[in-house]
């Protein structure tokens, strides 16, 4: 029996396209038979890696296309609410909150699309742990175990190990997906990756 196929999913916890892209992602898989495999990576290093510009270093038209227009329109595409404005708390530290998606091991896919909709749709500060908390016991996980391994030096070398490859790879941006080693950067990309698993795209 063929083992499924696979969708390496590389991201970061607060990123505006992996939550536009999270329920479309979660419907290939589903119609597919694909297995998600998420890599949650700190954003910052891999930016700077990829010789990408910080927010505050973009130029206004930038912000206001890719940041506003498109988000807008993409959360009409998807029909998914979402904040008109740069979460609040979108600089603090992702590390919790990929780590938590990395210890929920089979239910990360659940627990991702959790995090992601509490900060865009929410404005909700995905770097607290009551936060994240009360994410974890709305969809009946064990929260105190989960934040715990959250935390934890072996997940949190995961979510080192996962930076540093998606350096190595290398990703450039937030979401991006491998169907067998062939990469597809952004959300919008998504009928791309479900075509590559059915008819693998030529070299």
């Amino acid at each position: 029996m063929q083992a499924p196929k696979t969708i390496e999913y590389f991201y970061s916890a607060h990123s505006a396209y992996a939550y536009l892209g999270a329920w479309e992602l979660e419907q290939i898989a589903q119609r597919t038979g694909a297995q998600i495999i998420h890599r949650p990576f700190d954003f910052a290093p891999v930016m700077a890696a990829a010789g990408g510009k910080g927010f505050k270093e973009r130029s206004k038209a930038h912000i206001e296309y890719f940041f506003g227009r498109e988000m807008v329109r993409w959360a009409q595409i998807r029909d998914l609410p979402m904040v008109r404005h740069r979460p609040t708390f979108h600089d603090n530290p992702l590390a919790l909150a990929n780590g938590a998606i990395i210890a929920a091991g089979t239910e990360a896919d659940r627990l991702s699309r959790a995090i992601l909709q509490a900060h865009w749709r929410d404005d909700a500060d995905i770097a607290d742990a009551a936060v994240l908390t009360q994410l974890a016991l709305d969809l009946g996980l064990d929260a105190a175990a989960l934040l715990k391994a959250a935390g934890s030096k072996d997940i949190q070398s995961q979510h080192e190990a996962n930076t540093q490859e998606a350096i190595a790879r290398p990703v450039f941006g937030s979401p991006t997906y491998f169907v067998d080693g062939d990469m597809f950067y952004g959300q919008d990309r998504l009928f791309m990756v479900e075509q590559a698993l059915h008819n693998p795209f030529a070299p």
